[in-house]
């Protein structure tokens, strides 16, 4: 095959050439340190980089996802530990105020006490965060969610929502909670029934807040849960003695006889302090059908005939008509005869039932922010991982290892130094130069 010097010139210029372009490319290489400066360098991990890119900026915004998260719980918990301090605080004032050498002058005190607790009860309900969000309304958080409308009646004008964020490819997180759950939605009572005296009780008889001992006893569809407890004094006997009969408001019999309720004497004879069982006691019950509703309470004091207790299922109360509530019994106070003590006490009684309940709730509430805050904390912790090994495969893919280039830089220049001077003696060969 004839070469001619044509050929010859071309191809030492296009090996020049691409020993330039393979150099220019290292030192490109080394200057930007990546190895990957466009796609046509090695389309496969060019891919590759680019989705992990993106996986890379997703699990980014995770992350700033859960750090929003993580503190707008901190704003809940904040609140409710301030709540939680001023339940624990009405709850040992609620005690001290059934101290018997207490006057009314005291307790008048003990109330003006209370009503500033209540304003800061409303300051907790209607908390904030950072950006002027209300933490307990719901979806609609833009709004104040509590206004009182009248001494102890407060209006919720939030929604049951629960707002979420996404901090993970499966996983979300509620960031808080409304304030129903946390302000309204409270069983009174013991959180089952409540046990009442009546308004017209002449008689120093004292209820206890009651217990159920069986709650699928409780909760039987046959179970009312409406009852009345009715006492008689027999003064015909010496010393007169108590009895009482328990009466199902919803048939209006008696529980002990199965008949219609009536007058005493009763078949249960009372004594002061002892279990009243909403069960079958044979005898002296002598109703053909026997019940056994899981439940009882007990009556202190000496009611007189014609007192009546109710226990009845447990509504929901919100915390700011129960604090109330307290506040009105104590400025009542008690004018000092047994009556007028035992209404008092039994006032006293169910408002500090009813703040135990408020505050377990609020506990519970508490509870579940510490764990949603923990899932967040592990979500980031996740985040964090993910995000350094996405990192580290990345620069496996596309960075340069700097030595290596280097290394191939100083062949190319060689290379390139051979070929120039190559290029340079096969260029003045010529027949002329022998003539």
């Amino acid at each position: 095959m004839r070469v001619s010097s044509s050929m010859i010139y071309n191809q030492g210029v296009a090996g020049i050439e691409q020993t330039q372009q393979s150099q220019a490319q290292l030192q490109q290489q080394i200057s930007s340190g990546l190895r990957v400066n466009a796609p046509s360098v090695d389309p496969v991990a060019a891919a590759a980089v680019l989705n992990l890119q993106q996986s890379q900026s997703i699990n980014t915004q995770y992350t700033t996802n859960a750090g929003t998260a993580q503190a707008q719980l901190g704003f809940e918990d904040n609140a409710l530990s301030n709540l939680t301090t001023l339940l624990q605080t009405v709850n040992t004032q609620a005690v001290s105020a059934g101290n018997g050498v207490m006057s009314n002058s005291d307790r008048t005190s003990l109330a003006a006490q209370l009503q500033q607790s209540y304003q800061q009860l409303l300051s907790i309900a209607n908390s904030t965060d950072g950006n002027g969000q209300y933490l307990f309304a719901g979806y609609n958080a833009t709004a104040a969610p509590f206004n009182e409308t009248a001494p102890g009646s407060v209006a919720y004008s939030g929604d049951a929502g629960q707002r979420q964020v996404q901090i993970g490819t499966a996983s979300a997180v509620t960031i808080g909670d409304s304030g129903n759950a946390v302000f309204r939605d409270i069983k009174n009572g013991n959180g089952s029934f409540v046990a009442a005296a009546g308004g017209g009780n002449t008689g120093s008889g004292v209820i206890s807040p009651g217990t159920v001992t069986a709650p699928a006893k409780w909760n039987v569809p046959g179970n009312s849960q409406n009852f009345s407890i009715k006492f008689y004094v027999d003064n015909t006997q010496t010393p007169p003695v108590t009895s009482y009969d328990i009466v199902d408001n919803a048939s209006s019999k008696s529980l002990l006889t199965g008949a219609a309720a009536g007058g005493g004497p009763y078949l249960r004879t009372y004594t002061p302090g002892a279990a009243i069982s909403l069960a079958t006691q044979s005898p002296p019950d002598t109703n053909p059908t026997p019940f056994d509703y899981g439940a009882s309470v007990s009556i202190s004091g000496a009611p007189s005939s014609g007192d009546t207790f109710s226990v009845n299922a447990s509504s929901n109360q919100d915390i700011f008509s129960t604090l109330h509530g307290l506040i009105t019994t104590l400025q009542n106070g008690s004018s000092g005869t047994a009556t007028s003590n035992a209404n008092y006490q039994n006032s006293l009684n169910a408002a500090m039932s009813n703040i135990g309940n408020a505050l377990n709730s609020v506990l519970t509430t508490r509870a579940s922010v510490g764990a949603r805050m923990n899932q967040v904390t592990a979500a980031q912790t996740t985040a964090q991982n993910l995000g350094l090994q996405y990192t580290q495969n990345i620069s496996g893919l596309q960075d340069v290892n700097i030595t290596q280039a280097i290394s191939s830089l100083n062949q190319q220049q060689i290379t390139l130094q051979a070929a120039e001077q190559s290029f340079v003696k096969i260029t003045s060969l010529n027949l002329f130069s022998l003539l």
